[in-house]
C-alpha cells in the first residue's frame, strides 16, 4: 500500500485566447485573475501554483504559441482540487470560459502525481498533456472523471 502523503497532485490546465489579454473582451477575465489566485492561495490542500514576476502564469510560454496560456498547481489530492474548482470566484470564471477562449477538442488538462515537494516545469506539464492526448487517462497522465491512486504509475 502506498503512503499517499509522499505524493502531491500536479495539475495543468492551458487555454487559447480568443482576443489578447489587454483587449476589453478579456478585461473581466484579466481583473478576476488576482482575486481568484488568492482564494486558490489560501484553499485547503493548496500547496502551489505557477507564476511569473506578475504573479500569474499569462506571460509564460507554452507549446511555443503565444495565444496559448497556462494554469499549473499542486494540490494535496483530488479532493482539495476539486473542492476548490467548483466554488466561488473560480466557478464564476469558469462559468464564462466560453467567452474567452477557443473551444478546442483535445484535451486541454491533466493532472498527475509528482512526488511531495517536487514542483514540475511547464516542459514536463506539456509532455504529460501530450501523453493524455495520445493515450487517454492512464496513471501517468490523468482527469478527475478519470483518475488514479498515488503511486500506481
Amino acid at each position: 500500500m502506498t503512503d499517499s502523503a509522499v505524493y502531491e497532485l500536479a495539475q495543468v490546465n492551458i487555454a487559447r485566447l480568443r482576443f489578447p489579454l489587454d483587449s476589453p473582451e478579456l478585461k473581466d477575465f484579466v481583473e478576476g485573475l488576482d482575486p481568484v489566485n488568492a482564494v486558490a492561495d489560501r484553499a485547503e490542500g493548496f500547496i502551489w501554483r505557477l507564476k511569473s514576476d506578475a504573479g500569474n502564469a499569462t506571460d509564460v510560454p507554452v507549446f511555443g504559441d503565444s495565444w496559448m496560456i497556462v494554469n499549473m498547481s499542486v494540490w494535496r489530492d483530488t479532493n482539495a482540487l476539486t473542492a476548490f474548482m467548483y466554488q466561488g470566484q473560480h466557478r464564476e470564471l469558469m462559468a464564462r470560459r466560453h467567452e474567452w477562449f477557443e473551444r478546442v477538442k483535445e484535451a486541454m488538462t491533466a493532472l498527475w502525481w509528482v512526488e511531495a515537494g517536487h514542483r514540475p516545469t511547464v516542459e514536463e506539464a506539456e509532455k504529460r498533456l501530450l501523453h493524455l492526448r495520445e493515450h487517454g487517462p492512464t496513471p501517468h497522465a490523468f482527469t478527475l472523471r478519470t483518475s488514479f491512486s498515488p503511486g500506481a504509475e
